[in-house]
C-alpha cells in the first residue's frame, strides 16, 4: 500500500461535494495528472460520486476565475476513468485527476454559443482559467512532484475520441508515464476530452509561476547543463529517507554549502541538510528573503545550475 505523503487539500478548494467518505480509494504517490472536461456548464452531480473526479474546476466568468471543488484527496484514487477488468490499471495508477467545466466539442461550443449561455470552450480558453489551471499544475509539481511535461499530441476533438486516436497511450506507455496528459491519452479509454486544449500555455504558465526555465536552448548556443528535475517539497521534511536527500546534500558539498555535515550527506533529512540550504539560500539575491532552508523549485535550480 503506498503512503501519502505530500499535502492532501488543494488551497481553497471546496469540500462541499466530498465523495471520499462514501466511495474511499486507495491510496497512492501521485506522479500523474489527468484533466477532463464535463462537456456540461455547470458542476456535475458525478452519479452521487461514482464517477468523480479528485477536483472540478468551476468558471466564475464575473470574477475571471476557477471555483475548486474536490471530491478525494489528492493522493486517494478518484472514479473518472475506464478501468477494464484484468488490463492496466487506470484510477488507481498514481493518478489525480482534474475535471474542467466546459466543453471541448466545436459543435456544443457552437450550440451554446448561440444561445447565449456562458461557457469555456477549452481550446479556445480564456487567458485567466488557463492561468488557473496552470497555478494547480504548479502546485502539483512543487507539491507532489508530478514532472511539468506530458505529451507532444493534443488532438481537436471529435478526431481525439476513440482508442485509436494518435495519441491514445499503450499500456506499456501509460505504466512509465508521469507528468500530465488529457483523457484522451489514457490507455483503454475512449473519451476525447480536452481535445486541443493549449498545453503549451499551461507548462508556460505553471513555469513562469514557479520560476522554472524551459531549459531549451536555442540552436547556436551551447547546450546547457541538464538540471534535475525538482522531486517536489514532500521528499524534504523531518524524517523522510529518499535519494533525493541525497543528491541535493551532495551538491551542496560540491558547491561548498556542506560545513554542517559531519559525516557527509545521506538519505535522511535532518538538520544539517536544512542548516546547509539555509547558507546557500543566504549566499544568493534571489533567495535572501525567503531563507528558510527548505529547497523549493528556485533553490533546487539555482544549486544545480
Amino acid at each position: 500500500m503506498s503512503t501519502k505523503t505530500g499535502p492532501q487539500r488543494y488551497p481553497g478548494a471546496s469540500r462541499a461535494n466530498w465523495y471520499q467518505d462514501d466511495f474511499g480509494g486507495d491510496p497512492m504517490e501521485v506522479n500523474v495528472v489527468v484533466l477532463h472536461t464535463t462537456e456540461g456548464r455547470t458542476l456535475p452531480g458525478y452519479g452521487g460520486g461514482g464517477s468523480a473526479p479528485n477536483l472540478t474546476a468551476v468558471p466564475d466568468f464575473d470574477a475571471k476565475k476557477l471555483k475548486w471543488f474536490q471530491h478525494f484527496d489528492i493522493e486517494t484514487s478518484s472514479r473518472a476513468l475506464v478501468n477494464l477488468r484484468g488490463g492496466a490499471e487506470t484510477n488507481t495508477a498514481n493518478v489525480c485527476q482534474v475535471e474542467l467545466v466546459g466543453t471541448c466539442d466545436p459543435k456544443t461550443h457552437k450550440k451554446w454559443k448561440a444561445a447565449g449561455q456562458a461557457h469555456i470552450y477549452w481550446p479556445e480558453a480564456p487567458d485567466w482559467a488557463l492561468q488557473a489551471v496552470a497555478d494547480f499544475l504548479a502546485w502539483m509539481h512543487e507539491q507532489h512532484g508530478v514532472p511539468l511535461s506530458g505529451p507532444k499530441e493534443w488532438p481537436a476533438y471529435p478526431s481525439s475520441f476513440g482508442k485509436s486516436n494518435g495519441a491514445r497511450m499503450t499500456v506499456a506507455e501509460w505504466n512509465k508515464f508521469k507528468g500530465i496528459c488529457g483523457h484522451l491519452h489514457v490507455v483503454e479509454n475512449e473519451h476525447g476530452d480536452p481535445g486541443a486544449i493549449d498545453f503549451a500555455a499551461l507548462l508556460k504558465y505553471a513555469k513562469a509561476e514557479l520560476d522554472v526555465d524551459d531549459d531549451t536552448p536555442a540552436p547556436t548556443t551551447p547546450a546547457k547543463p541538464k538540471i534535475p528535475a525538482f522531486p517536489g517539497r514532500k521528499y524534504f521534511v523531518t524524517g523522510a529517507s529518499n535519494k533525493y536527500v541525497l543528491q541535493l546534500g551532495k551538491q551542496l558539498v560540491k558547491r561548498g554549502f556542506g560545513d554542517h555535515y559531519k559525516v557527509g550527506p545521506s538519505k535522511t533529512w535532518g538538520e544539517a541538510d536544512q542548516l546547509n540550504v539555509r547558507a546557500f539560500q543566504k549566499s544568493r539575491k534571489e533567495l535572501r528573503g525567503d531563507a528558510d532552508g527548505t529547497p523549493g523549485p528556485l533553490t533546487w535550480r539555482l544549486l544545480f545550475s
